[in-house]
């Protein structure tokens, strides 16, 4: 997958729009945008990185979800 599907797909997994992803990554607004119009490529690792911290931060909120059911 390139990276601009792969940021755009990570990103909207987390229900963010542009402006939040970035401020809650830290990452520059630019950056991201750059990313997203395949004018720039983020490096594999950080597409990586990313897509760890997503997926696991995303399991965290389900366990807190189902513990207070």
């Amino acid at each position: 997958m390139d990276c601009k599907t792969k940021i755009k797909e990570l990103r909207e997994s987390t229900g963010m729009n542009r402006k939040e992803f970035c401020k809650y990554f830290q990452i520059p607004y630019r950056t991201v945008t750059e990313w997203e119009l395949d004018n720039r490529h983020a490096p594999e690792y950080v597409l990586r990185l990313l897509e760890y911290y997503i997926q696991h931060e995303i399991i965290k909120k389900e366990n807190m979800e189902d513990e207070s059911v």
